[in-house]
């Protein structure tokens, strides 16, 4: 892993199971705007299309991508499906609705078995998972640590998002 960023190429996967699901992702990537870390976002179901979110998650790696975050409601099975199928950190955002209200989506998100992790956040949580991506690519990146910095600070000066 270099401490170049190219803007060219998305390092951050944002995917979800639903369109209906795009506008509260919106904040993952407004937030992966504001610390400059280039991203994709796409529409792929664990269930309607699985071969498809198994291939995106293969091939994740190789095209660059460093961190994939997975939103999805009710059955919430994306996320596990993309950490089964790549060994980049995945990052689970379970979505609201359904009779739960997102509670089901929380538990099957965080509930992955031993060896298949999925770091998860708060339900409708995509602000958040954005932050984590940043920090997790900030191991590595003394420049993305100091946005971080600066972003904390903002936070604790009263800094809505």
């Amino acid at each position: 892993m270099t401490s170049e960023m190219t803007a060219a190429d998305p390092m951050v996967g944002i995917v979800m199971g639903s369109a209906s699901d795009q506008p509260k992702m919106e904040a993952a990537g407004f937030m992966l705007d504001r610390f400059g870390i280039p991203h994709e976002s796409n529409v792929i179901s664990a269930h309607r299309t699985p071969d498809q979110a198994a291939e995106y998650a293969k091939l994740a790696e190789e095209r660059g991508l460093e961190v994939i975050i997975a939103a999805a409601g009710m059955a919430a099975h994306l996320a596990g499906v993309m950490a089964a199928h790549t060994v980049l950190p995945v990052i689970g955002v379970p979505m609201a609705g359904g009779a739960l209200n997102g509670v089901d989506s929380l538990y099957a998100t965080v509930q992955m078995p031993a060896g298949v992790p999925v770091a998860t956040v708060a339900i409708n949580g995509s602000a958040n998972a954005a932050v984590l991506a940043v920090q997790i690519m900030a191991v590595s990146r003394p420049e993305l640590r100091e946005k971080l910095r600066m972003f904390k600070k903002e936070l604790g000066q009263g800094l809505k998002i």
